[in-house]
């Protein structure tokens, strides 16, 4: 499973039966990861591999893989920021 499904449920109070959501330790996402999210999670792993230790060789060799922001433009260390701490959330 690449995500956990209890996660995504959001209970209001007074709404239906409180559930005991399973606990899957291993995965913590609330549904499966987006295209871009695959794609960015592959070329960082090239990225990381080569060497990049600074967010702007991070930036640089995302940019030099052709790998684009969720807009579908070049990266930038403030749109990488934002995404990181968008995804991170």
């Amino acid at each position: 499973m690449d995500h956990n499904p209890f996660l995504a449920k959001r209970m209001v109070a007074g709404r239906g039966a409180v559930e005991q959501p399973l606990n899957l330790e291993w995965q913590t996402r609330a549904a499966p990861p987006t295209e871009l999210e695959d794609r960015l999670g592959d070329a960082l792993e090239k990225v990381f591999a080569a060497g990049a230790d600074t967010l702007a060789e991070v930036v640089a060799r995302l940019n030099q893989l052709q790998v684009c922001d969720a807009s579908g433009a070049r990266w930038t260390e403030a749109s990488f920021r934002e995404t990181m701490a968008r995804l991170g959330e």
